[in-house]
This record gives structure tokens, C-alpha cells and sequence, in this order.
């Protein structure tokens, strides 16, 4: 998937952050393995990691040099930018028509090795995820090379997107009361916490069916339509953080009673029915267990 060479992504307010350090996560290592197992495009990591403080945090980029569909194009920073860009228009749209009173992420930060969040200290092991209370998207990028080399994704620009606006669909979910109205510490395949992720991924489908239609403020769009390749690229992602393949990868054995984000099967096909069907169609709870 690429990027208009003419869209302005500098709407876009995602940023850099230089190392963290004096990492000291709540729980010690016993956590950060928890995590790198059970939060792949994870969606709140309150209570699992420590407090907010521990850390030195160098000087922050805001990305000045990414204003175009064509720096997307050339850079993943600008890449990643130029999809945040993409989705705050989109969600902007599409929001109200299913009763979201829309308000935009108040941070998308890119760090690498560690960075200090609102929801603890976290390390590039924790992978991508959304921190609901300080309501900010965090991804060190080099996690995409980990998707393809340790779990066998194809990669590609709208993979990598793909992540972007999963998290994003975490944020929906948080303004709408969905992510407190459902947390109740349960796993399993027909669980809340499986039902959170895979709308999560209907949001992300949702999004890239409408990507090369989402107009900055000239009207220019900002993707161009998606082709067969770069959707297969989108879904191959989506098949690779499944439980059982992440399970069978690092655990060697896949135990369903402890799923907390759903099949490679599932992920595939909620992301396809929302890029399918749209926004309107990803209501993963009232869906009965057996449909999921």
C-alpha cells in the first residue's frame, strides 16, 4: 500500500523518543515475558506493568521532516505518521455512526529499547500497544522486523499499518467505555478480553476498506487503492499474532483456555469483515461464541 505522493500527513502528531533508561518494570522479568507472550498488539497493559516514574527520557521528535505522502512513502517515522494522519480523518468520519463521540489519541510515540508510559515503564518486548490512561499508541518499529522473522508475517507497508490501526481501534473502544465495561480478567476463546481484540481488528479491516477514499484537508487522498498483494500483506500480520501461532512459537503447545486475543483464523476474518462490510459490522459482542 502506498501513499499519495501529494497527501499532507502533516496533520499527523505522532512522535520519537530517544532511550529510556533505568528501566524498572513492575514484576521484573516474569512480567515482560507474560507480556511478549499474551500482548502482541496488546490493548492495556494497567496493573501488569509498575508506575509511571524509574526512567530518563532524551529529547522528543515530532517528525518536522514527514509532510508528505511521498516522505510515507521513503521512511517508516513518516510512514507511521502519515497513517495516524489517515486514521484521525477517517475516525473522524465514521465515529458517530456508531454512537462515538470521537476525540483523536493524545499521543502516537515511536521509541526504541524502552520508554516510560502512563501505564509503566515498558521495553520492546512488551510489543505494540495503547495505554488507556495517558491514551497514547506506543510502537518500537523494529517490532515489524520481529513479526516476520519470528513469526513468519510477510511484512510490508500496510502490515505495518496494520498495527497502527488496530491500536487505534483500542483507542475507540476506550472513549467509548468498551474497554472498562468488559474487563473482567477473564481468557478463553468466547472471552471479553478475545472479543476486544478481535473488534479491534474489524476497526483496523474497517479502516484500510476505506483508506484510499480518506481525504486530508485538500481533499487529496490519502492512500491509493489497496492491491491484491498489500491485503495479503495486511492479513498475513493479522494471521501471525494469533494465540495458537504465538503460543505454538514461543511455548510449543497452544492452550485454549488462556487465548486472550483470538485465533490466526479469527483475526483474519474479523479484519476482513470489516474491510468488507465496514465499521457498522464489528460488534464482536453481541455475536454469539460459536461465530467469533
Amino acid at each position: 500500500m502506498t501513499f499519495n505522493p501529494k497527501a499532507d500527513i502533516g496533520s499527523g502528531r505522532t512522535s520519537r523518543r530517544g532511550r529510556n533508561t533505568g528501566i524498572a518494570v513492575g514484576g521484573g522479568l516474569g512480567v515482560l515475558a507474560l507480556v511478549l507472550v499474551g500482548s502482541f498488539l496488546g490493548v492495556d497493559l494497567t496493573g501488569l506493568l509498575g508506575g509511571s516514574g524509574g526512567g530518563t527520557t532524551s529529547e522528543e521528535s515530532t517528525l518536522e521532516q514527514c509532510q508528505s505522502g511521498q516522505d510515507a512513502n521513503e521512511q517508516i517515522d513518516c510512514r507511521m505518521k502519515g497513517a495516524d494522519a489517515s486514521l484521525d480523518a477517517y475516525w473522524s468520519e465514521v465515529s458517530s455512526s456508531i454512537g462515538v463521540d470521537y476525540v483523536r489519541p493524545q499521543g502516537f510515540i515511536l521509541f526504541s529499547d524502552a520508554v516510560a508510559t502512563g501505564c509503566g515503564n515498558a521495553s520492546s518486548a512488551t510489543g505494540p500497544f495503547y495505554c488507556p490512561p495517558d491514551q497514547t499508541i506506543y510502537i518500537d518499529t523494529t517490532f515489524y522486523d520481529q513479526l516476520e522473522q519470528q513469526f513468519g508475517a510477510e511484512g510490508g507497508p500496510l502490515a505495518e499499518m496494520y498495527v497502527v490501526a488496530h491500536e487505534y481501534g483500542h483507542h475507540i473502544q476506550n472513549i467509548a467505555g468498551v474497554l472498562d465495561s468488559t474487563r473482567d480478567g477473564q481468557t478463553g476463546p468466547t472471552s471479553n478480553a478475545v472479543r476486544v481484540e478481535l473488534q479491534a481488528d474489524c476497526f483496523a479491516g474497517a479502516w484500510a476498506g476505506a483508506a484510499a477514499t480518506t481525504e486530508d484537508a485538500n481533499g487529496e487522498t490519502f492512500l491509493q487503492p489497496i492491491t491484491r498483494d498489500e491485503y495479503q500483506q495486511a492479513i498475513d500480520a493479522a494471521a501471525a499474532v494469533g494465540d495458537d501461532r504465538i503460543q505454538e512459537a514461543t511455548q510449543g503447545q497452544v492452550t485454549p483456555h488462556t487465548f486472550s486475543h483470538g485465533t490466526s483464523e479469527q483475526r483474519v476474518r474479523w479484519f476482513a469483515t470489516g474491510y468488507d462490510e465496514g465499521v457498522g459490522a464489528c460488534n464482536t459482542f453481541q455475536v454469539d461464541g460459536s461465530q467469533l
